[in-house]
């Protein structure tokens, strides 16, 4: 069962996109656009190979923790905030799949360390090669746009 990308947008990228004092439209496209072609926004879920609607790998998630939140403690805190108490200790991956607000802030943060943030006002094909850079680099950017094209985009913050 997937979400919508309404709800998606609503409940999970923009609440914590604040949450992480990140206030902009091209992020949450960025996010949306990202979950919708990494994982159709978790309608199949059986048909991936990685974690959640951001389709992450364990290497990538370890990473990114020991490689880039390691060095930045306030930021580690607040993401290991969005984390299940007890679970994220057992399994740290399945809070990818179980947890959206932290799968969320996770695969911002790989936006964020490859140093690939969106300007406020990005457009369409920027955000496209983006995705391309961080989550699918055998991807072509037409793929991100004509994913993009079907999405409801009328609720992304101004």
């Amino acid at each position: 069962m997937g979400v919508s990308a309404d709800v998606l947008i609503r409940e999970v990228i923009r609440p914590t996109l604040k949450y992480l004092d990140v206030c902009s439209s091209s992020a949450e496209a960025l996010l949306l656009g990202s979950a919708a072609c990494q994982s159709q926004l978790g309608e199949h879920p059986g048909l991936f190979q990685h974690f959640g609607l951001w389709q992450l790998s364990s290497e990538q998630h370890r990473a990114l923790w020991d490689g880039f939140l390691a060095h930045d403690p306030d930021l580690a805190s607040r993401i290991r905030g969005l984390a299940s108490q007890h679970a994220f200790l057992e399994n740290p991956d399945l809070e990818l799949c179980v947890n959206l607000r932290y799968a969320c802030a996770i695969a911002w943060m790989q936006v964020v360390r490859a140093a690939r943030v969106p300007a406020l006002n990005a457009d369409l094909p920027s955000l496209a090669h983006t995705w391309c850079k961080v989550f699918a680099p055998t991807a072509e950017p037409r793929q991100f746009m004509r994913v993009m094209a079907g999405l409801p985009m009328t609720n992304l913050a101004a």
